[in-house]
């Protein structure tokens, strides 16, 4: 058996990219707590995707998070989303849907319909989280 040779550190300036691809998928996925057609989940996981790739100290501080926390971690150990965030995320699209239906010119009012549909199919066929579970550092 050959011994692996060690994986050399990522470089300084990609560990940036990634961090600051990391905080602009929270800053969206921020915006999107008060933009109903922006969902918020799907840009907090990016985030921490990214954090995990480029910075240690924000992907804990994201890990810690109360809110977003037991999200991300019930995401990466079962790829599940808590019930509650599909439930809001499902009202928000459907408040934006309905909002967009009156404001934008046919045919462009169907676009964030399908868009939202597409999103909310995927979402709920992922598995729901159980809010009951205590999940690891979470006492």
């Amino acid at each position: 058996m050959q011994d692996e040779a060690p994986i050399p550190p990522t470089p300084r300036w990609i560990r940036a990219l990634w961090s600051l691809a990391g905080g602009l998928a929270l800053l969206t996925g921020l915006v999107g707590i008060v933009l109903p057609l922006l969902p918020t989940t799907p840009f907090v996981l990016l985030a921490a995707f990214c954090f995990a790739r480029g910075s240690e100290r924000c992907e804990r501080w994201l890990l810690g998070h109360r809110r977003f926390g037991p999200m991300i971690q019930a995401w990466r150990s079962h790829r599940a989303i808590p019930l509650a965030a599909k439930r809001l995320a499902t009202v928000m699209m459907t408040l934006g849907c309905v909002w967009s239906w009156w404001w934008l010119t046919s045919p462009w009012r169907w676009m964030p319909a399908l868009c939202c549909t597409a999103v909310a199919l995927w979402m709920w066929r992922l598995p729901t989280a159980d809010a009951t579970r205590r999940l690891p550092g979470r006492d």
